[in-house]
């Protein structure tokens, strides 16, 4: 999601949603990364900005589900804390089944990169802080590390890929596709 500025303009992301990381990284993300205070859950990101997703189409609707129909659910943990230079995440193991999911996406709609292409590295990751600020970042980051001695690993499972936009002014979950099957879900 993005962090910069504050101009608001429509968008949408294709994400897996992780609930079971909310009670190790809610009340962080609430504090430091701005996209929980936007309404986004914890989260790995699919694809974002997904630029088919803010007004899509049946096609692209149907597109999706059966891409994703063709990558089955799986488990993964959240067991290392890791940084990127403005922001402190968690990094889902293995990384492989988000990596396929990201790539499919991209291949699938090659006018919508991920981070609009910005990077040659996939990493996928949940993230728990952004700032600009390296100091505060390093502080956060121990913080972080002591709260999560008793949390970590982070057991999840992944069997949907969720649709949300910023079109109603918060981020909002628009659809969900289901892996391993072509079920389409509105919300």
């Amino acid at each position: 999601m993005s962090h910069a500025g504050s101009e608001r303009k429509i968008e949408a992301a294709l994400v897996v949603i992780v609930p079971e990381a909310e009670p190790l990284v809610g009340r962080f993300r609430e504090k430091y990364d701005p996209a929980a205070g936007w309404g986004v859950p914890a989260h790995i990101t699919i694809n974002y900005p997904f630029i088919p997703g803010v007004e899509p189409t049946a096609d692209v609707l149907d597109r999706l589900s059966k891409r994703f129909a063709e990558m089955l659910p799986f488990s993964f943990t959240l067991d290392h804390i890791a940084k990127f230079p403005k922001v402190i995440y968690l990094a889902p193991k293995p990384s492989i089944p988000f990596v396929r999911l990201i790539e499919q996406t991209a291949h699938e709609f090659p006018e919508s990169p991920l981070y609009e292409g910005r990077f040659d590295t996939i990493t996928p990751h949940l993230t728990v802080a952004y700032s600009d600020d390296s100091e505060l970042l390093a502080s956060v980051q121990r913080e972080f590390t002591d709260a999560a001695l008793d949390h970590l690993p982070v057991n999840a499972f992944a069997d949907r890929v969720w649709l949300m936009d910023n079109s109603a002014g918060r981020w909002k979950k628009r659809a969900s596709f289901k892996l391993g099957s072509d079920l389409l879900t509105p919300c």
